[in-house]
């Protein structure tokens, strides 16, 4: 008999870059899922690790090995001192997605780091990861996963947007979940404001005070990406032989850059939303503190969009994916085949035991 309680350890580190999200969470089900963020820290990356990931689409094959290595004992090492840091006990799973390292699912090929078995013995728990692999072996996208979370745990919602490295959005359409990728969001706006020597643009200030420069705008909406039928994702390959080059052609003061990239992000996801006329949007991620950018979006659409709670906005993919990790130890269905387009839906991860 399966339970109905679980007690585990959500991780998520994003291609922002912005560090490793924790999150220790209660799981329960009563006819539906019901959650409980009961603990929440962001672990920032030291420079070490920044430089590192940030150059993983560059690496050879046997770099990368070395690297995932490497990084599969530090992520650990976070992880546990979390743990030991708020004494958690009794934890059913360690649920960690890793981080992304390559990401071309036309290949056949996605890498997550962090992944490998020997984590569980190092944290000492449990560890349920690597959710998309399996998924692209299916013919899939391997991405996003969240959206089997935003069925179970944010049903009361028409979209589910998420604005990380990526804008990926969510929603249900005539009773089949669908989700993908829309477009680079703080993977390209962070990019320009490091040359100012920021990790971001604070509240998209930078950016409020840049000039539109209407042809690069043109370009961008141009790319061939945004023509093509979902299910499709992106990766950091793309931003970096698509939207970077193309920028930087344009040779742009960064506050323009800016101004010009939220303004094609807020087009991009607005024209996602034109299958509704009215509903309500929960915005998460870290682009949702873009003051600058959610009110572009909402300039672009009749639909209302909602900021959560700070703990929500911050953590709810490293939520999704200690629910991803639960249903994995169900053995019930955690990718879904609308979303993805993989062959068939399946429950998909790897299980390692301490």
């Amino acid at each position: 008999m399966l339970e109905d309680k679980y007690h585990v350890i959500g991780v998520m580190s994003g291609t922002s870059l912005d560090g490793i999200d924790l999150v220790e969470i209660n799981f329960q089900f009563k006819g539906e899922w019901q959650f409980e963020i009961l603990k929440a820290e962001t672990v920032s990356y030291p420079s070490f690790w920044k430089t590192q990931l940030s150059a993983l689409v560059s690496y050879s094959e046997e770099k990368l090995k070395r690297i995932d290595a490497d990084y599969t004992v530090y992520l650990a090492e976070v992880i546990k001192t979390f743990i030991q840091k708020h004494n958690l006990k009794d934890i059913d799973a360690v649920c960690s997605h890793g981080h992304t390292a390559l990401h071309q699912p036309e290949k056949g090929m996605t890498l997550q780091i962090g992944n490998l078995p020997e984590i569980s013995k190092l944290i000492g728990e449990k560890v349920v990861c690597d959710f998309r692999v399996q998924d692209v072996l299916f013919g899939g996208q391997g991405a996003p996963l969240v959206p089997i979370g935003d069925q179970f745990l944010f049903s009361n919602y028409d979209f589910c947007l998420n604005l990380g490295g990526f804008a990926n959005v969510s929603s249900d359409i005539n009773g089949v979940r669908i989700a993908y990728d829309i477009c680079p969001v703080n993977i390209v706006l962070n990019h320009y404001v490091n040359r100012l020597g920021f990790d971001y643009d604070d509240g998209g200030k930078i950016a409020s005070k840049g000039v539109l420069n209407m042809k690069l705008l043109d370009e961008l909406n141009a790319l061939s990406f945004y023509k093509a039928a979902f299910p499709k994702s992106l990766g950091l390959e793309w931003v970096k032989e698509q939207v970077l080059p193309l920028i930087d052609s344009y040779h742009l003061e960064v506050a323009d850059i800016l101004k010009t990239f939220v303004e094609h992000i807020a087009f991009q996801i607005a024209t996602q939303f034109k299958i509704k006329e009215t509903g309500k949007v929960l915005v998460t991620g870290g682009g949702a503190y873009n003051i600058y950018l959610v009110n572009a979006l909402k300039g672009h659409t009749s639909l209302e969009i909602i900021i959560p709670s700070k703990r929500l906005v911050e953590f709810k993919e490293a939520l999704i994916f200690g629910f991803l990790g639960v249903l994995k130890l169900r053995n019930e269905v955690n990718c879904l085949q609308s979303v993805t387009g993989a062959s068939k839906n399946h429950s998909s991860g790897e299980i390692f035991l301490a």
